[in-house]
């Protein structure tokens, strides 16, 4: 069924939505993407599949690696302090060879120096991190217990709850929404003795890909400054990338996370459905969202998913699946590690840029050379999952939106709004079958995964795109843009599995690639120990854009 112009308004004037011209043909397009998509699912009869979300968090998978001794930089004078990792700041705080106060001011001396050009952060709060530093300071010298990242500075995405702060979610909609408490998170990153430095920027509700955001601006990719810093996520990953801050949170629901950490050259973490508390986090899709880490190094990925996981009795999705210590699990080899490659849908030539593709296969190179066997798996249901993920992700975020939508929604920016819009004409058996279908996807996972102990795919097809751009080209073809940039990166949501982005060994038009990893649920051990081996055999992990240089 076609949805008619004046149906349409009609249907919106009964919502109590907007519904002009300009509306009604937009709509008409994305309806005739809707009924595609569903025809996509009718292609396989699904009536008798039972609904289902992600995977199960009652077990775990056994992670094998043996321990590891952290290494530790050479203390550093001036600017360069702030390009420091995590896991070697933090070493060198707890040695009293690095003072929290020192590591602090040099990173905000970086943000007065090139913040402005990236626009990473909506909030900066100097002056309460300097103060957060001399009491981590304090701690040193009177030898008081220290945590894991004690006088480490961090940043957040604009979504996390901190009382007493305004929690923007990247709209002015929420300008006024001041949380009574801490999220989970930052409580869990507080205790470890983590810096907070401010709010990071992201695309408007965490609900696109770009973070052209039209209010706080757009987040400037470091490696270019006319490209996208790709989103959600953009603030968290730009940021790190130039050492805004040592490292951040970030949120993903259909890639948030991976697509910016690819964009931006960046180390970026979802962890397993349940691994981490979302308590306290601003919801977009909330069988899809997750929380994770942005870092400049897998090692760094592996300290803070220690510091983050773990059950929460105020996260009903919160997986009781015991949290191994995951940083001494790194180091050795990928001798006996079996690398699934999805034939098809990652490698399809005419949906993925030929350098960039290129690019992974000399990576998976390069994981071979230290012992990986790789073997080429298939899945054929995996086609369907970009319709599956638009209309879970429609309906549930248009479900939790929907006030903002009907109270404000002239107030949202256009791309927000229209997609929001979109959910409220999804029907809810539309919704069930959908799930049904995420079931079969589920499955479809669980099988290659007796054949393979992790798989290795693009996180993007492309490089990241120009600011302002709404399509990209691959082979000549103009695709739009937000399909596109989450098309390897959402089955991931829709299952639950944990998948980490890592830079590639390769850039393409001097931009960075991303290599995705996926592993089995709750087995982020063995997906990190594997991450980790091929960044230090590639050492891809220690360029740095030229920004940081200039």
């Amino acid at each position: 069924m076609s949805l008619r112009p004046e149906l349409f308004r009609e249907m919106a004037a009964l919502r109590r939505l907007p519904g002009g011209e300009e509306d009604s043909r937009a709509w008409q397009k994305a309806y005739e993407a809707i009924e595609e998509a569903l025809a996509t699912l009718e292609e396989e009869a699904l009536h008798g599949e039972e609904p289902a979300l992600v995977f199960h968090p009652g077990g775990s998978v056994s992670a094998s690696g043996g321990p590891r001794a952290t290494s530790v930089r050479p203390h550093r004078a001036g600017g360069e302090i702030a390009e420091l990792s995590v896991t070697s700041a933090a070493s060198l705080i707890h040695r009293k060879e690095l003072s929290p106060v020192e590591l602090v001011r040099a990173v905000l001396d970086r943000i007065d120096a090139c913040g402005k050009r990236i626009n990473a952060y909506i909030t900066l709060h100097a002056e309460e991190a300097i103060q957060a530093a001399r009491r981590a300071e304090d701690a040193l010298v009177h030898r008081h217990p220290l945590g894991p990242l004690h006088g480490v500075p961090l940043a957040v995405k604009d979504l996390f709850f901190e009382a007493g702060l305004p929690t923007t979610a990247g709209s002015r909609v929420l300008q006024d929404f001041v949380p009574r408490e801490d999220a989970t998170v930052i409580r869990r990153l507080r205790e470890a003795g983590a810096v907070l430095l401010g709010r990071l920027n992201l695309h408007e509700l965490a609900y696109g890909v770009t973070n052209e955001n039209p209010h706080f601006g757009p987040v400037r990719n470091p490696w270019n400054l006319s490209r996208i810093a790709g989103g959600s996520s953009g603030g968290s990953a730009a940021g790190v990338a130039v050492s805004l801050c040592l490292a951040s949170l970030g949120t993903d629901t259909g890639g948030s996370i991976r697509i910016p950490a690819a964009c931006c050259g960046v180390v970026g973490l979802k962890p397993t459905y349940g691994r981490v508390s979302r308590h306290g986090v601003l919801p977009l899709a909330w069988s899809l969202d997750h929380v994770g880490p942005i870092t400049k190094s897998v090692e760094d990925a592996a300290l803070l998913l220690q510091v983050l996981a773990g059950l929460d009795p105020r996260d009903p999705t919160s997986s009781p699946v015991p949290v191994p210590a995951y940083s001494r699990m790194l180091g050795g080899d990928l001798e006996g590690v079996r690398v699934g490659v999805p034939k098809g849908f990652f490698t399809d030539p005419v949906e993925i840029d030929p350098g960039v593709l290129a690019a992974v296969q000399g990576a998976l190179q390069v994981m071979e050379s230290v012992g990986a066997s790789i073997v080429e798996v298939s899945m054929p249901f995996l086609r369907h999952a970009p319709a599956v993920q638009f209309f879970t992700l429609a309906t549930e975020a248009s479900a939790n939106h929907g006030w903002l939508l009907r109270t404000r929604g002239r107030e949202l920016g256009l791309d927000v709004r229209r997609r929001l819009e979109l959910g409220e004409f999804i029907a809810a058996p539309l919704y069930v079958r959908t799930q049904q279908a995420r079931r079969r996807l589920v499955r479809e996972f669980t099988d290659v995964f007796r054949h393979a102990d992790l798989l290795v795919t693009p996180t993007l097809p492309v490089v990241a795109p120009p600011l302002g751009a709404e399509t990209v080209a691959i082979q000549g073809v103009q695709k739009r843009i937000q399909p596109t940039l989450t098309r390897f990166t959402s089955p991931l949501n829709l299952t639950g599995l944990p998948a980490i982005s890592v830079p590639c060994g390769s850039e393409v038009d001097g931009l960075p690639v991303g290599l995705q990893m996926v592993g089995r649920p709750f087995d982020e051990a063995t997906l990190l120990r594997a991450a980790h081996a091929y960044e230090e055999a590639s050492r891809v992990h220690t360029r740095r854009p030229p920004l940081t240089n200039s």
